[in-house]
């Protein structure tokens, strides 16, 4: 009796906390330098998000390209992210371009108009993959911003 009692509550449980929409994409937003260092130009940026359920989820970025002046630099990968219940929110993209990638003969032209205006044209392009219950969800992202930077 007591089993049926607590099976009973975790299906009405589950009835009631359903995936009712997909989150939300709104935009990728505050996309700046961290750091600059002699090896390394390290960019980021944060993809907001509304989820609108009573449960939350897993998104994953793999595959997200960032592109600097033109030409691919580097990609953002990290960890299955969870997805908090009925907030907004927003997930961290980080990636670590290095600078002698800069200095390649295909970017050239753009590196030296960056050296002078001391501004990059970054580019976030690529999936952002939901899962949830089986269900899951692909948000595509290209988001394209200047950026000051120091050498």
């Amino acid at each position: 009796m007591k089993k049926l009692i607590i099976l009973s509550t975790l299906v009405i449980t589950f009835i009631s906390c359903s995936v009712k929409e997909k989150p939300e994409f709104l935009r990728v937003e505050n996309i700046k330098v961290l750091e600059s260092t002699s090896k390394t130009i390290t960019l980021t940026a944060d993809a907001l998000f509304m989820n609108p359920n009573d449960i939350g989820g897993a998104l994953k970025t793999d595959g997200i390209k960032v592109i600097v002046n033109g030409n691919e630099m580097a990609s953002v990968s990290t960890e299955s992210f969870e997805v908090p219940a009925k907030i907004e929110f927003s997930i961290p993209l980080r990636a670590d371009v290095p600078t002698d990638s800069l200095f390649s003969d295909k970017s050239l032209s753009g590196l030296l108009g960056s050296l002078f205006s001391k501004k990059i044209k970054v580019q976030y392009k690529g999936e952002i993959k939901y899962k949830v219950f089986g269900f899951s969800h692909t948000y595509a992202v290209d988001e394209t911003k200047d950026v000051k930077i120091k050498f």
